[in-house]
């Protein structure tokens, strides 16, 4: 567990790491009383072009209550397979996953419906986060990610917050991406009532099916809802704003 004070934006995931492992991921930080803007919140992303006061704000502020001693590495996430091996020397890189087995490098990826993964070995010896919306699940970023550990076997994930089953409606061609795949995916899949022609996606069950696939079984997380958890998460498909949460993971 991470030494710091106890934070309304902060949400420690429940997994059996190890004690020299830390990992967080930020919410945005709404209570009761605040009105509901969808762009209010502890928004960690700058919008494409635009570098904001409050978001830099926003992150110094993480890396002190952390008690980050390097400044992690923000991505230029495409929604690709690219991982980023750390420490990385130079600017903003473009990659939707970073890997680590140095001490006190932060990998982080940023989401807001898209699914956040953490990964770390038994023994804590590498550690990665992963930005795995339904292109990157598709195109394979799971089996690229798993095999940068050396025994899969041993991979503990944590799935952090993305939307829920019963809010992700996708369109016909991403139910064929995933079939052209797999076959056996079609049980993550279900017509959606509301609309004809459509399907209603479960992003938690697609990413563990692959996590099986490729040996890993010690798989945590995966019971939040961004889309309809309007207090605790941004959620682009629900507000089609730039707020996004950061999920984090290190070695101390």
């Amino acid at each position: 567990m991470i030494n710091v004070m106890k934070s309304s934006h902060l949400l420690f995931p429940d997994w059996p790491a190890p004690i020299h492992v830390s990992a967080v991921c930020t919410t945005r930080g709404l209570n009761e009383a605040q009105p509901m803007d969808s762009a209010a919140g502890f928004n960690l992303a700058h919008p494409q072009g635009l570098t904001l006061p409050e978001v830099q704000k926003n992150r110094s502020q993480l890396i002190r209550e952390l008690r980050l001693l390097q400044d992690p590495q923000w991505l230029r996430q495409v929604h690709g397979t690219n991982l980023l091996w750390l420490p990385h020397q130079g600017e903003l890189s473009t990659a939707d996953g970073a890997i680590t087995s140095e001490v006190n490098y932060a990998c982080v990826i940023l989401t807001a419906d898209c699914l956040p993964m953490l990964l770390t070995d038994q023994q804590g010896q590498q550690v990665a986060a992963i930005h795995a919306g339904w292109r990157g699940l598709a195109a394979g970023i799971v089996q690229r990610a798993i095999a940068c550990f050396s025994q899969p076997q041993q991979v503990l994930v944590w799935l952090g917050p993305a939307i829920g089953a019963q809010a992700f409606v996708v369109d016909s061609d991403v139910l064929t991406a995933f079939l052209a795949v797999d076959d056996d995916l079609q049980h993550c899949f279900r017509p959606c009532p509301q609309s004809s022609g459509k399907w209603l996606a479960d992003i938690y069950g697609l990413a563990r099916c692959q996590l099986k696939s490729v040996g890993v079984t010690q798989v945590y997380g995966g019971d939040y809802c961004t889309y309809t958890d309007s207090k605790r998460f941004f959620s682009y498909r629900r507000d089609a704003t730039y707020g996004r949460m950061a999920s984090l993971i290190w070695i101390r």
